[in-house]
């Protein structure tokens, strides 16, 4: 490491020297994408100005390679500022400002931009990062879906998944859009049935910024119950074609982009993992493997007509290390070993999403038509001591879920009114063969079905906004339903009506109050839908399945200050009906969801009810005089009835949750940041110690059954860890580079989790008998730590390899 840092050092002396970055873009109306000419564009650190000309286009020359914001302002427009945007040599940097119209009831009144993005649909809970803010996160490794933990509202836990967790509910509640384009599940190695996963899927050089809601969800992106994420992709490169390369701590990434012709352009990355090699020489019982690829094609076909196609897929093998034991000679390290190999399945899966997107321009309006379709496919085995034979068989599994889907969307704005309405339709498939040795109610069960589903689902949605008083006071009302051909019940439109009703109201420039009362629906997983018994019925539709419902209550305050910074407070109840509760389990599937395999796999009915409810501090710092920060506080109480109607806390009641993000931007290229995080100890289930033992149970499930008669009647200790990063940024002609040092939990903290159950062996690893019970093994209980220190030094290489010519 000292030797590489001496040559980092060398490296920063001799190119040292300044270079000149190319910033360009339009400034256009939202509402039918005219150019706005005569638009003021301010570089606001250099205090340095332009005009846009007759077409709204702008251009910055010999700017110095750093980070800056930028203000576009124009008469009868609000203003809009573009926040901490990242300027190199490698390429020009495209910018453009939406502004949207603004009617002034008193001439007087001058409305100011502010560097945090607000909505009159979604006023509270709702949170943007953007491209520059998501990479230099420590501890994220450019992962999209561990930056979101940095927010308030997300819990994070003593794992190495990104499992998300909202304001106390599952990870199966969240919704994910790219580009206005639904996608199931951004990790690898995704939980089928929920969200969850290990590794992100989404490569951070595609993202110029997200938003995200954990509540009053727009009405056009409902159906989820804890947020929605809508992630806006860049465009690619228009005046070059730019390579980038990336080594991170588990993958080597390749992107490229550039222009496709004079009205096209495209952004294309491939990444592939090494864990399987790290993880071999570190001795660990299981190889995982992913790779990815996206892609983007925007296609102007002239002012009023804009095409979008995006892809975006993974493969993923999960195996497992079986000669992890070879020269291992501690004994406790072997036992945990084998206990990993002998529990956890051998696991396929692959997934893609394609899509498309055409905007078309009207005078007041714009209307989205998007077509698109996904499909997962999952498979996975286990075998009794690893022995692949018919006799040894244990589970084997295997599933896809493919939909396709159409949306229509029409959005107009006049005299400061905003409607927005439309439909979707979708058309899915779902396929299921299980044979599983599961225990149920004590007992050794073979689950054995196949199942075929074909199923329609349809939606209609409408949203009005409108300021009053020179929007001093913003209104929003939405309306939303979604309705299946499942069954009689769920097809009815009516049962699942969304209504959500948003306020915002300004006391001044800086201090406002925002509320939002709303109920949204979701429909079960496909898990659920299409589970069958052995005679071919769906289980699920005879116990009349329901869609999920929520009543979210939100109240809130937000001040801004004069220095780039806001601090908001809010306070939330969720209210949850018809979750589907476990036959075989006593419990409801809220949760569950957190780790490998499937959610939902059985037979359950509507009749869960839940509730979470707490309060959420922020203070956000954005870029000032270098330095930025974000001090997350949340205060969650999660809980759900169990089988004899008691609130009991859920596997998300993590009570307490602490972000503490910050750093500084140097002269020369120098960056630091830390983040320190902190979480309330997990509730867990206990094992039943006595079911478990049975010799029966234990050779089909080689793990302890859990005692759900006891349901998250005991805690994992606090979890907390310190992330720490340097950046050292390099700028030559046309060229950059970035090398970073991120070092993930620095001061070694091991948080005590749920413990293990184990039976005891022999010498020749053969399970010991209890000598008071023949029909049990002799078990034991081990204790179980995570966390370890995980130092990751990256390189970031960008290069302009050919000049378009003009």
């Amino acid at each position: 490491m000292k030797v590489s840092f001496l040559i980092l050092s060398n490296l920063c002396i001799f190119f040292s020297f300044a270079q000149i970055g190319l910033i360009k873009g339009r400034v256009y109306n939202t509402s039918n994408n005219q150019g706005i000419s005569q638009a003021k564009v301010q570089i606001i650190e250099l205090t340095k100005g332009t005009i846009t000309d007759e077409n709204g286009n702008f251009e910055f020359s010999g700017i110095a390679p750093g980070v800056y914001s930028f203000k576009a302002t124009a008469p009868g427009f609000r203003e809009l500022i573009l926040n901490e945007i990242t300027v190199t040599n490698a390429r020009s940097v495209d910018l453009d400002f939406a502004l949207e119209e603004f009617v002034l009831e008193n001439k007087e009144v001058v409305v100011k931009a502010s560097p945090f993005v607000r909505k009159t649909e979604s006023p509270v809970s709702l949170k943007t990062l953007n491209t520059t803010e998501i990479e230099r996160l420590p501890g994220a490794g450019r992962d999209v879906s561990k930056v979101i933990a940095a927010l308030p509202g997300v819990a994070s836990r003593a794992t190495f998944r990104n499992d998300i967790i909202i304001r106390g509910g599952s990870p199966g509640e969240n919704k994910f859009y790219l580009d206005g384009i639904e996608v199931p599940n951004i990790n690898h190695f995704a939980t089928q049935g929920s969200s969850g996963g290990p590794v992100g899927l989404l490569n951070v050089n595609f993202i110029r910024e997200v938003d995200f809601y954990s509540g009053a969800f727009p009405a056009n992106r409902a159906n989820g119950l804890s947020s929605v994420l809508a992630f806006k992709q860049k465009d690619g490169n228009k005046d070059a074609l730019i390579t980038n390369f990336a080594l991170g701590s588990s993958d080597i990434a390749l992107t490229f982009d550039g222009p496709l012709g004079k009205k096209a352009d495209f952004i294309f990355s491939a990444r592939k993992s090494y864990l399987q090699f790290l993880f071999t020489a570190l001795k660990l019982p299981i190889l995982p493997e992913y790779n990815d690829f996206q892609y983007k094609v925007n296609l102007n076909i002239n002012d009023k007509n804009k095409v979008t196609f995006i892809g975006l897929g993974a493969i993923d093998l999960f195996q497992l290390y079986q000669k992890v034991n070879e020269k291992v000679t501690d004994s406790t390290q072997r036992e945990y070993n084998s206990f990993i190999l002998n529990n956890l399945p051998i696991q396929n899966q692959w997934n893609y999403t394609v899509g498309v997107n055409w905007v078309h321009y009207s005078k007041n309006s714009y209307q989205n038509f998007v077509v698109s379709r996904n499909m997962l496919n999952n498979t996975s085995s286990r075998y009794k001591n690893l022995i692949e034979t018919p006799e040894n068989l244990l589970l084997d599994y295997k599933s896809f879920e493919a939909e396709n889907k159409f949306r229509f969307e029409h959005t107009y704005t006049k005299n400061g009114w905003r409607v927005n309405a439309g439909f979707g339709y979708e058309y899915a498939r779902y396929f299921n063969s299980t044979y599983n040795n599961v225990t149920v109610q004590g007992f050794p069960v073979i689950i054995d079905f196949e199942s075929n589903l074909f199923l329609s689902k349809m939606a209609a949605f409408g949203q009005v906004s409108k300021g009053f008083y020179n929007e001093r006071l913003n209104l929003s009302f939405g309306l939303r339903t979604d309705f299946s051909n499942y069954s009689k019940s769920l097809l009815n439109p009516l049962n699942q009506l969304s209504p959500s009703f948003s306020a915002n109201y300004k006391f001044n420039e800086q201090w406002a109050i925002n509320a939002n009362v709303a109920r949204f629906h979701q429909l079960p997983s496909y898990t659920i839908l299409g589970y069958r018994d052995a005679n071919g019925v769906l289980v699920n539709k005879e116990n009349n399945l329901k869609y999920i419902s929520a009543d979210h209550f939100v109240l809130g305050t937000e001040y801004l200050t004069k220095f780039n910074a806001r601090f908001t407070l809010e306070g939330f109840y969720k209210n949850y009906q018809n979750y589907p509760f476990s036959i075989k389990d006593s419990l409801s599937l809220a949760n569950v969801g957190s780790d490998f395999g499937v959610v939902g796999n059985e037979a359950v009915k509507s009749s869960s009810e839940g509730r979470t409810y707490g309060f959420e501090f922020l203070y956000q710092q954005k870029m000032f005089k270098g330095y930025y920060a974000i001090l997350a506080y949340t205060f969650v109480n999660s809980e759900f009835k169990d089988k004899n109607g008691n609130y009991v806390p859920t596997s998300w009641d993590s009570k307490h949750i602490v972000s503490f993000t910050g750093g500084k931007i140097f002269k020369k290229g120098w960056q630091f940041g830390f983040r320190w995080l902190y979480s309330g100890g997990s509730p867990y289930t206990p094992y039943n110690i006595g079911v478990s033992a049975l010799k029966e149970n234990w050779d089909i499930n080689g793990q302890g059954v859990l005692d759900y008669g006891r349901l998250n009647t005991e805690r994992e200790a606090a979890f907390h860890q310190l992330n720490v990063r340097v950046d050292k940024k390099i700028f030559l002609e046309k060229f950059s580079m970035n090398f970073y040092l991120d070092i993930q939990n620095l001061y070694g903290y091991k948080t005590k989790v749920a413990p293990i159950l184990l039976v005891e062996k022999d010498a020749n690893g053969v399970p010991v008998t209890d000598p008071n019970d023949p029909t049990r093994y002799k078990t034991k209980l081990i204790d179980n730590a995570s966390g370890i220190v995980q130092p990751t030094i990256g390189i970031i290489v960008e290069f302009a390899a050919k000049k378009k010519k003009k």
